[in-house]
């Protein structure tokens, strides 16, 4: 019996994706919720597995091809079995004698592994170059070492070219070195970021205003209780613990800065859902922490770890990254000294923090040498007003230097 393989339902806020690499052939064996192919959307990368056992009887669509929700890629024979000795069994033999997947000009395209293929992008290599080369991977699957064979073998026949006399103009000097060029097409998620930077800098009148917060009394709380929260929590005691909880005390005294703008309406939110950007392969997400208001300072450690985990193995589902009323960026983490964060639509606020060091400051007329952080808070000046951002870092400010104990939380 033949099984249609569909693309998952996405959600509402997504309409199509990108199949990005198969992992099977046509005419291979595979098990139930076995990884068919990765699909790409603007926000994450699903699994679409195997809703039953059998022979991928037929590839509907190709790498690189654009889907919806609910459409078929992909047809499976239940029917077929697996052989004594593991090797797929063809469906039928037109099925084994056609190509699994084609291009538009009938040219059979491999089956190339995700290095081989980004190496191969990266040379410009068409569907042609890569169906002459040979796979000497599982199932005749092209690797990576296979694609730089075949480079480096064009790099060898471009050279012994060029030393041919007939190749080069006579009182012409060859370039001593070469200047190339590489084009690699936008991933979904690129294009989404694009996208909601643009619309966030063309539809918000974005203003920035700064502080600075001396990061000394919670370097020493995390010294003098890192050991007994690790211990009673299973997770590291953090510094975007303080920083989550130092937002959620300011927006609720200034609950503007929480607020968003549909149409001619302003929205406010009566719940803290706070967004932490985390750097991914794929490029920047943001993943939410609902209801933060309710969580203890482990439970935010714990949530944040989680999605740094996930989002580095492509983990983080749709959900995940949807919605959010005010956002957290740490610059810091890559040596940012100060900088100006861009508001990520519809949310009308976002604080950046950035690397603490050690700096000379006044207190009670004395220089002395405290941990300095930079914090800035760019705010949509259309629904707030420079005083309720001014006021909310303030806020910010005091929280995060007079914090209280992680101990002290239920």
């Amino acid at each position: 019996m033949l099984v249609e393989v569909k693309v998952p339902v996405l959600s509402e806020s997504v309409a199509e994706a990108t199949l990005v690499a198969w992992h099977k052939k046509a005419g291979e064996y595979v098990n139930r919720s076995e990884n068919l192919v990765d699909v790409e959307t603007d926000k994450v990368v699903l699994e679409l597995p195997a809703p039953s056992a059998g022979v991928l009887a037929k590839i509907l669509k190709t790498d690189g091809a654009t889907v919806v929700s609910g459409e078929v890629v992909a047809m499976i024979e239940t029917e077929a079995a697996m052989q004594p000795d593991k090797q797929p069994v063809p469906v039928s033999e037109e099925t084994a004698a056609k190509p699994a997947v084609k291009n538009d000009t009938a040219t059979e395209i491999p089956m190339l592994m995700p290095a081989a293929r980004k190496l191969a992008e990266e040379n410009n290599l068409k569907a042609i170059e890569t169906a002459a080369i040979k796979g000497t991977g599982l199932g005749g699957r092209i690797t990576r070492e296979d694609v730089q064979a075949y480079v480096d073998s064009k790099s060898g026949e471009a050279t012994k070219a060029e030393l041919l006399p007939e190749a080069a103009a006579p009182d012409v000097l060859a370039p001593s070195g070469r200047r190339n060029e590489r084009r690699v097409a936008m991933s979904r998620l690129r294009q989404r970021i694009a996208e909601r930077l643009v619309q966030s800098q063309s539809t918000a009148a974005i203003l920035t205003t700064f502080n600075e917060v001396n990061m000394q009394a919670i370097i020493d709380l995390r010294t003098r209780y890192k050991t007994e929260f690790e211990k009673e929590h299973g997770v590291k005691l953090g510094f975007m613990s303080f920083f989550v909880k130092a937002v959620v005390a300011a927006l609720k005294k200034y609950p503007i800065v929480n607020a968003s703008v549909e149409g001619n309406d302003i929205v406010y939110h009566d719940y803290y859902d706070i967004g932490i950007a985390v750097g991914s392969p794929r490029g920047l997400v943001v993943p939410i922490i609902r209801d933060a208001d309710k969580l203890s300072m482990a439970e935010v450690e714990l949530q944040i770890a989680d999605f740094a985990k996930r989002a580095q193995d492509g983990k983080l589902t749709i959900e995940e990254l949807s919605g959010g009323t005010f956002s957290i960026t740490n610059g810091g983490v890559f040596g940012s000294m100060l900088s100006t964060p861009i508001i990520n639509p519809p949310q009308s606020a976002i604080l950046g923090i950035h690397a603490t060091k050690e700096r000379p400051v006044v207190e009670n007329g004395q220089i002395v040498i405290r941990p300095m952080n930079y914090l800035a808070l760019s705010y949509d000046h259309r629904i707030i007003d420079g005083r309720e951002a001014v006021l909310s870092l303030v806020a910010m400010k005091e929280a995060l230097e007079y914090p209280m104990s992680p101990l002290f939380e239920r």
